[in-house]
Protein backbone atom coordinates (compact mmCIF):
# COMPACT_ATOMS: atom_id res chain seq x y z
CA UNK A 1 0.00 0.00 0.00
CA UNK A 2 2.85 2.39 0.86
CA UNK A 3 4.45 1.61 -2.49
CA UNK A 4 1.19 2.44 -4.32
CA UNK A 5 0.95 5.78 -2.47
CA UNK A 6 4.59 6.50 -3.35
CA UNK A 7 3.94 5.81 -7.06
CA UNK A 8 0.82 8.04 -7.02
CA UNK A 9 2.66 10.87 -5.28
CA UNK A 10 5.58 10.62 -7.72
CA UNK A 11 3.16 10.68 -10.67
CA UNK A 12 1.39 13.74 -9.24
CA UNK A 13 4.68 15.62 -8.77
CA UNK A 14 5.77 14.70 -12.30
CA UNK A 15 2.58 16.30 -13.65
CA UNK A 16 3.15 19.63 -11.83
CA UNK A 17 5.06 21.41 -14.67
CA UNK A 18 2.28 20.49 -17.11
CA UNK A 19 -0.40 21.91 -14.77
CA UNK A 20 1.58 25.08 -14.14
CA UNK A 21 2.09 25.58 -17.87
CA UNK A 22 -1.65 25.11 -18.48
CA UNK A 23 -3.02 27.39 -15.75
CA UNK A 24 -0.40 30.11 -16.22
CA UNK A 25 -1.84 30.75 -19.69
CA UNK A 26 -4.92 32.20 -18.01
CA UNK A 27 -4.96 35.65 -16.42
CA UNK A 28 -6.22 35.99 -12.84
CA UNK A 29 -9.71 37.49 -12.46
CA UNK A 30 -9.54 40.55 -10.17
CA UNK A 31 -12.55 41.17 -7.91
CA UNK A 32 -13.72 44.49 -6.48
CA UNK A 33 -14.44 45.07 -2.83
CA UNK A 34 -18.09 45.52 -3.82
CA UNK A 35 -18.10 42.12 -5.57
CA UNK A 36 -16.60 40.47 -2.48
CA UNK A 37 -19.22 42.20 -0.34
CA UNK A 38 -22.24 41.54 -2.56
CA UNK A 39 -21.29 37.92 -2.97
CA UNK A 40 -20.88 37.35 0.75
CA UNK A 41 -23.92 39.28 1.93
CA UNK A 42 -26.50 38.93 -0.85
CA UNK A 43 -25.63 36.04 -3.14
CA UNK A 44 -23.63 33.83 -0.78
CA UNK A 45 -23.56 30.46 -2.51
CA UNK A 46 -20.95 27.95 -1.41
CA UNK A 47 -21.26 25.94 -4.62
CA UNK A 48 -20.57 29.02 -6.80
CA UNK A 49 -17.58 29.98 -4.66
CA UNK A 50 -16.23 26.43 -4.83
CA UNK A 51 -16.49 26.30 -8.64
CA UNK A 52 -14.81 29.72 -8.94
CA UNK A 53 -11.97 29.02 -6.51
CA UNK A 54 -11.01 25.58 -7.82
CA UNK A 55 -10.24 27.32 -11.12
CA UNK A 56 -9.03 30.72 -9.90
CA UNK A 57 -6.63 29.52 -7.21
CA UNK A 58 -4.62 27.28 -9.60
CA UNK A 59 -4.44 30.24 -12.03
CA UNK A 60 -3.06 32.60 -9.37
CA UNK A 61 -0.67 29.98 -7.99
CA UNK A 62 0.60 28.97 -11.45
CA UNK A 63 1.12 32.55 -12.64
CA UNK A 64 3.47 33.32 -9.77
CA UNK A 65 5.13 29.86 -9.80
CA UNK A 66 6.22 30.50 -13.38
CA UNK A 67 8.01 33.63 -12.18
CA UNK A 68 9.90 31.84 -9.39
CA UNK A 69 11.80 29.96 -12.08
CA UNK A 70 12.92 33.25 -13.66
CA UNK A 71 14.94 34.14 -10.56
CA UNK A 72 18.70 33.49 -10.46
CA UNK A 73 19.42 29.76 -10.05
CA UNK A 74 21.59 30.53 -7.04
CA UNK A 75 18.58 32.05 -5.28
CA UNK A 76 16.04 29.40 -6.33
CA UNK A 77 18.30 26.62 -5.06
CA UNK A 78 18.69 28.05 -1.54
CA UNK A 79 17.14 25.72 1.08
CA UNK A 80 14.52 28.26 2.15
CA UNK A 81 13.28 29.08 -1.36
CA UNK A 82 13.12 25.34 -2.07
CA UNK A 83 10.86 24.94 0.98
CA UNK A 84 8.56 27.73 -0.23
CA UNK A 85 8.42 26.19 -3.70
CA UNK A 86 7.48 22.80 -2.21
CA UNK A 87 4.62 24.43 -0.28
CA UNK A 88 3.24 25.97 -3.47
CA UNK A 89 3.49 22.69 -5.37
CA UNK A 90 1.71 20.80 -2.58
CA UNK A 91 -1.07 23.38 -2.38
CA UNK A 92 -1.57 23.40 -6.14
CA UNK A 93 -1.90 19.60 -6.18
CA UNK A 94 -4.42 19.65 -3.31
CA UNK A 95 -6.66 22.16 -5.11
CA UNK A 96 -6.40 20.27 -8.40
CA UNK A 97 -7.85 17.22 -6.60
CA UNK A 98 -11.19 19.04 -6.58
CA UNK A 99 -11.36 19.80 -10.32
CA UNK A 100 -13.39 16.69 -11.13
CA UNK A 101 -15.46 16.54 -7.93
CA UNK A 102 -19.20 17.17 -7.79
CA UNK A 103 -20.06 20.69 -6.52
CA UNK A 104 -23.55 19.45 -5.52
CA UNK A 105 -22.04 17.08 -2.95
CA UNK A 106 -22.07 18.71 0.52
CA UNK A 107 -19.28 16.39 1.64
CA UNK A 108 -17.06 17.70 -1.17
CA UNK A 109 -17.80 21.30 -0.16
CA UNK A 110 -16.85 20.51 3.43
CA UNK A 111 -13.62 18.82 2.33
CA UNK A 112 -12.79 21.87 0.21
CA UNK A 113 -13.10 24.21 3.22
CA UNK A 114 -10.82 21.88 5.21
CA UNK A 115 -8.31 21.80 2.34
CA UNK A 116 -8.25 25.61 2.13
CA UNK A 117 -7.63 25.91 5.88
CA UNK A 118 -4.75 23.43 5.57
CA UNK A 119 -3.28 25.39 2.65
CA UNK A 120 -3.58 28.71 4.50
CA UNK A 121 -1.84 27.28 7.56
CA UNK A 122 0.90 25.75 5.42
CA UNK A 123 1.69 29.16 3.94
CA UNK A 124 1.71 31.09 7.24
CA UNK A 125 5.51 31.38 7.24
CA UNK A 126 6.04 32.14 3.56
CA UNK A 127 7.23 35.72 4.18
CA UNK A 128 9.94 34.95 6.80
CA UNK A 129 11.00 31.78 4.97
CA UNK A 130 11.43 33.61 1.65
CA UNK A 131 13.23 36.39 3.55
CA UNK A 132 15.58 33.76 4.97
CA UNK A 133 16.22 32.57 1.40
CA UNK A 134 17.24 36.10 0.41
CA UNK A 135 19.61 36.23 3.39
CA UNK A 136 21.14 32.87 2.41
CA UNK A 137 21.64 34.17 -1.13
CA UNK A 138 23.16 37.50 -0.01
CA UNK A 139 25.60 35.76 2.35
CA UNK A 140 26.79 33.26 -0.26
CA UNK A 141 27.00 35.31 -3.46
CA UNK A 142 28.13 38.81 -4.53
CA UNK A 143 25.37 41.32 -5.29
CA UNK A 144 24.78 43.31 -8.45
CA UNK A 145 22.22 46.01 -9.16
CA UNK A 146 20.46 44.20 -12.03
CA UNK A 147 19.87 41.04 -9.98
CA UNK A 148 18.68 43.10 -7.01
CA UNK A 149 16.19 44.92 -9.27
CA UNK A 150 14.86 41.59 -10.54
CA UNK A 151 14.49 40.22 -7.01
CA UNK A 152 12.68 43.40 -5.91
CA UNK A 153 10.34 43.13 -8.92
CA UNK A 154 9.64 39.47 -8.20
CA UNK A 155 9.07 39.81 -4.45
CA UNK A 156 6.59 42.67 -4.91
CA UNK A 157 4.60 40.43 -7.26
CA UNK A 158 5.11 37.27 -5.20
CA UNK A 159 3.90 38.83 -1.94
CA UNK A 160 1.02 40.60 -3.69
CA UNK A 161 -0.06 37.26 -5.17
CA UNK A 162 0.11 35.75 -1.67
CA UNK A 163 -2.09 38.54 -0.25
CA UNK A 164 -4.67 37.92 -2.98
CA UNK A 165 -4.69 34.13 -2.52
CA UNK A 166 -5.15 34.48 1.24
CA UNK A 167 -7.95 36.96 0.63
CA UNK A 168 -9.85 34.43 -1.52
CA UNK A 169 -9.24 31.62 0.96
CA UNK A 170 -10.26 33.74 3.96
CA UNK A 171 -13.48 34.91 2.30
CA UNK A 172 -14.56 31.35 1.50
CA UNK A 173 -13.59 29.76 4.80
CA UNK A 174 -14.92 32.57 7.01
CA UNK A 175 -18.27 32.76 5.20
CA UNK A 176 -18.92 29.04 4.78
CA UNK A 177 -17.50 27.44 7.91
CA UNK A 178 -20.66 28.50 9.75
CA UNK A 179 -19.06 30.52 12.56
CA UNK A 180 -19.21 34.24 13.32
CA UNK A 181 -16.15 36.36 14.03
CA UNK A 182 -16.57 37.26 17.74
CA UNK A 183 -14.28 40.30 17.44
CA UNK A 184 -15.98 41.65 14.31
CA UNK A 185 -19.48 40.06 14.15
CA UNK A 186 -20.63 42.38 11.33
CA UNK A 187 -17.86 41.48 8.90
CA UNK A 188 -18.54 39.71 5.62
CA UNK A 189 -15.69 37.24 5.66
CA UNK A 190 -12.71 39.47 6.41
CA UNK A 191 -14.37 42.66 5.05
CA UNK A 192 -16.07 45.20 7.32
CA UNK A 193 -18.77 47.12 5.42
CA UNK A 194 -18.47 49.89 8.02
CA UNK A 195 -14.82 49.81 9.01
CA UNK A 196 -14.34 52.72 11.43
CA UNK A 197 -10.87 53.95 10.57
CA UNK A 198 -10.30 55.75 13.88
CA UNK A 199 -10.88 52.53 15.82
CA UNK A 200 -8.30 50.66 13.74
CA UNK A 201 -5.86 53.55 14.23
CA UNK A 202 -6.34 53.32 18.01
CA UNK A 203 -5.98 49.52 18.04
CA UNK A 204 -2.77 49.58 15.99
CA UNK A 205 -1.33 52.43 18.05
CA UNK A 206 -1.96 50.74 21.40
CA UNK A 207 -0.43 47.45 20.17
CA UNK A 208 2.71 49.29 19.02
CA UNK A 209 2.72 51.33 22.25
CA UNK A 210 2.67 48.15 24.34
CA UNK A 211 5.74 46.81 22.48
CA UNK A 212 7.46 50.17 22.73
CA UNK A 213 6.83 50.39 26.50
CA UNK A 214 8.22 46.88 26.97
CA UNK A 215 11.42 47.63 25.08
CA UNK A 216 12.10 51.34 25.78
CA UNK A 217 10.05 51.71 29.00
CA UNK A 218 8.24 54.69 27.50
CA UNK A 219 6.38 55.71 24.36
CA UNK A 220 5.00 58.82 22.63
CA UNK A 221 1.31 59.77 22.76
CA UNK A 222 -1.19 59.83 19.88
CA UNK A 223 -3.01 62.87 18.52
CA UNK A 224 -5.82 61.76 16.18
CA UNK A 225 -7.90 64.05 13.97
CA UNK A 226 -10.57 63.13 11.40
CA UNK A 227 -11.79 65.34 8.53
CA UNK A 228 -14.42 64.87 5.82
CA UNK A 229 -15.16 66.71 2.60
CA UNK A 230 -18.23 68.97 2.62
CA UNK A 231 -20.30 66.29 0.89
CA UNK A 232 -19.40 63.70 3.55
CA UNK A 233 -19.82 65.27 6.96
CA UNK A 234 -20.48 62.11 8.95
CA UNK A 235 -17.93 61.33 11.65
CA UNK A 236 -16.39 59.00 12.64
CA UNK A 237 -15.09 58.09 9.21
CA UNK A 238 -15.88 54.58 7.96
CA UNK A 239 -15.22 52.77 4.67
CA UNK A 240 -15.65 49.30 3.21
CA UNK A 241 -12.33 47.65 3.92
CA UNK A 242 -10.42 44.72 5.43
CA UNK A 243 -9.63 45.83 9.03
CA UNK A 244 -6.71 43.38 9.35
CA UNK A 245 -5.02 44.88 6.25
CA UNK A 246 -5.38 48.44 7.56
CA UNK A 247 -4.20 47.37 11.02
CA UNK A 248 -1.10 45.74 9.50
CA UNK A 249 -0.12 48.96 7.68
CA UNK A 250 -0.74 51.24 10.66
CA UNK A 251 0.99 48.96 13.16
CA UNK A 252 4.12 48.99 11.02
CA UNK A 253 4.06 52.78 10.64
CA UNK A 254 3.54 53.30 14.37
CA UNK A 255 6.42 50.95 15.24
CA UNK A 256 8.75 52.91 12.95
CA UNK A 257 7.51 56.29 14.20
CA UNK A 258 7.87 55.30 17.87
CA UNK A 259 11.33 53.86 17.41
CA UNK A 260 12.54 56.96 15.54
CA UNK A 261 10.93 59.34 18.05
CA UNK A 262 12.47 57.71 21.11
CA UNK A 263 15.94 57.25 19.61
CA UNK A 264 15.97 60.86 18.38
CA UNK A 265 14.75 62.29 21.70
CA UNK A 266 16.69 59.87 23.90
CA UNK A 267 17.87 62.60 26.28
CA UNK A 268 14.56 64.43 26.48
CA UNK A 269 11.99 63.99 29.26
CA UNK A 270 9.13 64.85 26.89
CA UNK A 271 8.49 62.93 23.69
CA UNK A 272 6.71 64.72 20.81
CA UNK A 273 3.40 62.96 20.03
CA UNK A 274 2.67 61.00 16.86
CA UNK A 275 -0.01 62.86 14.92
CA UNK A 276 -2.55 61.08 12.73
CA UNK A 277 -4.87 62.81 10.29
CA UNK A 278 -7.68 60.80 8.67
CA UNK A 279 -9.32 62.50 5.69
CA UNK A 280 -12.22 61.26 3.56
CA UNK A 281 -12.83 62.79 0.15
CA UNK A 282 -14.96 61.87 -2.85
CA UNK A 283 -12.34 59.51 -4.29
CA UNK A 284 -9.69 58.91 -1.62
CA UNK A 285 -9.52 58.04 2.04
CA UNK A 286 -6.12 59.16 3.30
CA UNK A 287 -4.33 58.56 6.60
CA UNK A 288 -1.24 60.62 7.43
CA UNK A 289 1.03 59.44 10.25
CA UNK A 290 3.48 62.20 11.27
CA UNK A 291 6.41 61.92 13.66
CA UNK A 292 9.29 64.12 14.79
CA UNK A 293 11.79 61.29 14.78
CA UNK A 294 14.61 63.02 12.95
CA UNK A 295 13.67 61.96 9.43
CA UNK A 296 15.63 59.97 6.86
CA UNK A 297 18.27 61.25 4.41
CA UNK A 298 16.85 61.60 0.91
CA UNK A 299 19.41 59.20 -0.61
CA UNK A 300 18.14 56.42 1.67
CA UNK A 301 14.42 56.78 0.94
CA UNK A 302 14.30 54.14 -1.81
CA UNK A 303 16.09 51.67 0.47
CA UNK A 304 13.18 51.75 2.91
CA UNK A 305 11.04 49.81 0.44
CA UNK A 306 13.79 47.43 -0.66
CA UNK A 307 13.75 43.75 0.32
CA UNK A 308 17.52 43.66 -0.14
CA UNK A 309 18.12 46.32 2.49
CA UNK A 310 17.26 46.62 6.17
CA UNK A 311 18.34 49.00 8.92
CA UNK A 312 17.54 46.34 11.52
CA UNK A 313 19.81 43.44 12.56
CA UNK A 314 19.02 40.30 10.59
CA UNK A 315 16.80 38.01 12.70
CA UNK A 316 16.62 34.23 12.49
CA UNK A 317 13.29 32.45 12.01
CA UNK A 318 11.89 31.45 15.37
CA UNK A 319 14.21 33.79 17.25
CA UNK A 320 12.30 35.27 20.21
CA UNK A 321 14.92 37.62 21.64
CA UNK A 322 15.15 40.14 18.80
CA UNK A 323 14.01 43.73 19.45
CA UNK A 324 10.21 43.95 19.06
CA UNK A 325 10.39 47.10 16.91
CA UNK A 326 12.68 45.59 14.27
CA UNK A 327 12.74 42.56 11.97
CA UNK A 328 13.63 41.50 8.44
CA UNK A 329 13.06 45.02 7.14
CA UNK A 330 10.02 43.83 5.18
CA UNK A 331 7.45 45.84 7.15
CA UNK A 332 7.26 48.85 4.86
CA UNK A 333 7.38 47.07 1.48
CA UNK A 334 4.73 44.54 2.58
CA UNK A 335 2.57 47.33 4.04
CA UNK A 336 2.76 49.21 0.74
CA UNK A 337 1.56 46.05 -1.05
CA UNK A 338 -1.46 45.85 1.27
CA UNK A 339 -2.29 49.45 0.34
CA UNK A 340 -1.77 48.81 -3.38
CA UNK A 341 -3.77 45.56 -3.33
CA UNK A 342 -7.07 47.45 -3.57
CA UNK A 343 -5.65 50.26 -5.79
CA UNK A 344 -4.27 52.44 -2.99
CA UNK A 345 -0.70 53.31 -2.06
CA UNK A 346 1.66 54.07 0.82
CA UNK A 347 4.16 56.90 0.44
CA UNK A 348 6.81 58.44 2.69
CA UNK A 349 7.80 62.09 2.86
CA UNK A 350 10.78 62.77 5.09
CA UNK A 351 12.71 65.84 6.23
CA UNK A 352 16.08 64.90 7.68
CA UNK A 353 16.59 66.67 10.98
CA UNK A 354 12.84 66.92 11.62
CA UNK A 355 10.66 63.88 10.99
CA UNK A 356 8.64 61.78 8.56
CA UNK A 357 5.11 61.84 7.18
CA UNK A 358 3.75 58.46 6.02
CA UNK A 359 0.53 58.62 4.00
CA UNK A 360 -1.77 55.67 3.30
CA UNK A 361 -4.05 56.24 0.32
CA UNK A 362 -7.15 54.03 -0.04
CA UNK A 363 -10.15 54.19 -2.36
CA UNK A 364 -13.19 55.82 -0.77
CA UNK A 365 -15.63 53.80 -2.89
CA UNK A 366 -15.90 50.01 -2.77
CA UNK A 367 -16.53 49.94 -6.54
CA UNK A 368 -13.07 51.48 -7.10
CA UNK A 369 -11.33 49.06 -4.71
CA UNK A 370 -10.37 46.38 -7.22
CA UNK A 371 -7.68 43.74 -6.71
CA UNK A 372 -4.28 44.57 -8.21
CA UNK A 373 -2.91 41.23 -9.38
CA UNK A 374 0.34 40.14 -11.06
CA UNK A 375 -0.01 38.24 -14.31
CA UNK A 376 2.69 36.16 -15.99
CA UNK A 377 3.06 37.29 -19.63
CA UNK A 378 5.62 38.57 -22.11
CA UNK A 379 5.83 41.93 -20.35
CA UNK A 380 6.65 40.27 -17.04
CA UNK A 381 9.23 38.08 -18.78
CA UNK A 382 10.83 41.17 -20.32
CA UNK A 383 11.10 42.87 -16.92
CA UNK A 384 13.27 40.02 -15.63
CA UNK A 385 15.67 40.61 -18.51
CA UNK A 386 15.93 44.38 -17.97
CA UNK A 387 19.48 45.62 -17.81
CA UNK A 388 20.90 48.31 -15.60
CA UNK A 389 20.33 51.91 -16.69
CA UNK A 390 22.95 53.24 -19.06
CA UNK A 391 25.73 54.84 -17.05
CA UNK A 392 25.49 58.18 -18.87
CA UNK A 393 25.53 60.50 -15.84
CA UNK A 394 28.56 61.65 -13.90
CA UNK A 395 28.98 59.95 -10.53
CA UNK A 396 30.06 62.45 -7.88
CA UNK A 397 33.40 61.64 -6.27
CA UNK A 398 33.39 60.89 -2.56
CA UNK A 399 36.43 63.15 -2.14
CA UNK A 400 36.34 66.86 -3.04
CA UNK A 401 38.32 67.65 -6.15
CA UNK A 402 41.70 69.30 -5.47
CA UNK A 403 41.67 72.13 -8.00
CA UNK A 404 45.23 73.20 -7.13
CA UNK A 405 46.68 70.42 -9.31
CA UNK A 406 45.27 72.11 -12.40
CA UNK A 407 47.23 75.05 -13.81
CA UNK A 408 45.15 77.96 -14.95
CA UNK A 409 46.22 78.97 -18.51
CA UNK A 410 47.62 82.47 -18.83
Amino acid sequence: MKFVRFIMKHAALASVPKHIEHFSKFSPSPLSMKQFLDFGSINACEKTSFVFLRQELPVRLSNIMKEINLLPDKLVTTPSVQIVQSWYIQSLLEILDFLDKNPDDFKVLGEFVDALVTIRNRHNDVVPTMAQGIIEYKEAFPQDMVTNQNIQYFLDRFYMSRISIRMLINQHTLIFDGTLNPVHPNTIGSIDPHCEVGDVVQDAFHSAKMLCDQYYLRSPDLLLQEMCSKKKKNLPISIVYVPSHLYHMLFELFKNAMRATIETHDNSNNLPPIQVMVSLGDEDMSIKVSDKGGGVPFRRMDNLFSYMYSTAPTPQIGESTRPPLAGFGYGLPISRLYAKYFQGDLQLYSMEGHGTDAVIYLKALSTDSIERLPVYNKTALKNYKVSQEADDWCIPSKEPLDLSVYKVPK
